[in-house]
């Protein structure tokens, strides 16, 4: 009953956000907007000073010492305010960002272990040693946390098993729950160090900061990481293993797997890109929704709280939650975007001079037949609204064929002169000159037997629409579509299958979006207005991105064949 009473009494103390009280009383600011990855010493140091951060500190110390003075020593107490402060009750801090890594508290703990008579002078010594150097050599200040109170809890044994051991154990094992991601993103050379806090909105002027959220394409992108590297050994393994992990990933939560840097803007600023990987392959996004969108949802508010002003949802991201409307609804605080007005906007760029190259290679635009594969969608209708006026005929291609006869009569009223069929069979695309895929589906739709030979293909689907084996046909030119190259020499070392130096026009346009500062131009849902398609080209070669428009990509990573 006691061990219950100074856990319970030291979760109490612990959830007192007292540094954010100081801070708010101080400076009439909420704790929240000093926090770029956690709120700790460090990044208070940056923005109140140093006697307030210092004061903020001294808090956290006296809030671990305090509550063993009045409990002799416990430490279940101990335990109690830590969890206390790391995982503090809702009512008591309403900042909805995790607390700092509770090196403050831990210290006011072991003085008053020591001061108490649990622990010994060596114990203590050995433990902030250890913390000490660890975080000097690395200079990663979550490696030295769990290292330190690793061997403290290894020390606490050397007297045999007792509640103090146990209880630090406990400790331990909550300390590297809680630095998990941190530890993680060490391994994957993503977590500042100390003295280089990642960058906010107004800390630096000359740095913007934007969110993208990823998937992996096939199950070897799950292991690309390498603190995802364990994921391999049981996704080759025999069948339960694998299907466990299947089963586990919609549960996992999103993490910074990379950042991409170098991005030099026409303006001088520099752009960085934190790249959010939600572990969820495209068929479990489409078949799981409601999983995709609470996976979304999580990357988004992981993204608010890493500083970031706007969060891009990439691939099949874009498409949960009614095209990005729910997560936004979700997670007002940061702008949401599933990039379809850039996208548009690359298509726009992008097919005219198409059209001019292939007319320059012999072809008459108006004897030629273009179809549109996923005709049903906005971006690839909005490919069917540009060929329309220049080519003979245009199939569109999609499932639903309804939907595929409103918009065939809609060409048809402004274009009279162009023949337009509408139709649902991808048989359809063997007679076409040219052909426009631009569909969601996680495996491929077009093969060998769906194109002839001296066709263009222009790919938009991401995973690819076109199956490897099409490059068999002869004559054919796959040409992918989407892509954008940014300003500068970019800098990431995830292979996001765009090729070197090059992203995608989602990601371009939250790259746009967070560089104007133009968040009210964010795409979202259905409809895609056409002033922002002209605002995202404009703005774009301002700023110094340029659409792809030739066949100098790299191939694209394949869906996986059905």
């Amino acid at each position: 009953m006691l061990t219950l009473l100074s856990l319970a009494a030291g979760f109490l103390t612990g959830s007192l956000p007292l540094g954010a009280w100081l801070i708010r009383k101080v400076t009439g600011k909420h704790a929240a907007n000093f926090s770029a990855h956690n709120l700790g010493v460090e990044n208070v140091l940056h923005f109140v000073g140093g006697r307030l951060a210092l004061a903020s500190f001294g808090l956290d110390v006296l809030k671990g010492y305090l509550p063993l003075t009045l409990l002799s020593g416990s430490p279940w107490a101990a335990l109690g305010v830590y969890l206390g402060h790391l995982y503090p009750l809702p009512f008591l801090d309403d900042s909805d960002l995790p607390r700092g890594r509770g090196n403050g508290v831990v210290l006011g703990l072991l003085a008053g272990l020591w001061a108490f008579g649990p622990l010994t002078w060596w114990q203590v010594g050995g433990t902030v040693f250890v913390y000490a150097l660890v975080t000097a050599v690395s200079g990663y200040v979550s490696l030295g946390s769990v290292a330190g109170l690793g061997v403290l809890s290894g020390l606490s044994y050397l007297n045999g098993v007792s509640p103090l051991s146990l209880a630090l154990t406990l400790l331990f094992a909550l300390s590297l729950w809680r630095h998990k991601a941190a530890l993680m993103r060490i391994i994957d050379a993503t977590e500042p160090r100390l003295g280089e806090p990642p960058p906010v909105r107004g800390r630096d002027p000359k740095v913007v900061l934007a969110a993208f959220m990823i998937h992996p394409i096939t199950a070897a992108d799950l292991w690309q990481p390498k603190s995802n590297r364990l994921l391999r050994y049981l996704a080759t393994r025999e069948s339960k293993p694998r299907a466990w992990l299947y089963r586990l990933l919609p549960h996992m939560r999103p993490q910074v797997q990379d950042e991409i840097r170098g991005v030099a803007l026409a303006d001088g600023r520099e752009l960085r890109v934190l790249l959010i990987a939600g572990p969820m392959l495209p068929e479990q996004i489409r078949a799981q929704p409601q999983a995709a969108v609470q996976m979304a949802v999580r990357g988004a508010r992981l993204a608010q709280r890493l500083g970031a002003e706007a969060f891009g949802l990439g691939a099949f991201w874009s498409t949960v939650g009614n095209k990005g409307e729910d997560v936004q609804q979700a997670v007002p605080g940061i702008h949401v975007t599933n990039g379809g007005a850039y996208t548009a906007a690359s298509v726009r760029a992008a097919v005219p001079q198409l059209l001019e190259a292939f007319s320059r290679e012999g072809a008459t635009l108006k004897r030629s037949c273009a179809a549109v594969v996923g005709a049903n969608g906005v971006v690839a209708f909005g490919v069917a609204r540009v060929l329309a006026p220049d080519v003979g005929e245009v199939i569109l291609i999609g499932r639903d064929r309804d939907r595929l006869e409103r918009s065939a009569q809609t060409l048809r009223r402004k274009y009279p002169d162009t023949l337009i069929t509408p139709s649902t069979d991808l048989s359809e695309c063997g007679r076409a000159d040219l052909v426009f895929s631009a569909t969601s589906d996680p495996a491929p739709v077009l093969f060998p037997k769906h194109v002839k030979p001296g066709a263009w293909l222009f790919d938009l689907g991401r995973p690819a629409d076109v199956d490897a084996s099409v490059r068999g046909v002869p004559g054919v030119r796959i040409i992918p579509g989407g892509m954008v190259r940014p300003p500068g020499e970019l800098q990431h070392y995830l292979d996001i299958h765009f090729g070197e130096g090059m992203v995608p026009a989602c990601m371009a346009e939250t790259m746009i979006m967070s560089a104007t500062r133009a968040f009210g131009r964010k795409s979202l849902g259905e409809r895609t207005r056409s002033d922002n398609i002209t605002f995202y080209l404009r703005e774009g070669k301002r700023l110094g991105f340029e659409v792809v428009t030739r066949d100098e990509a790299q191939p694209v990573p394949q869906k996986p064949s059905p």
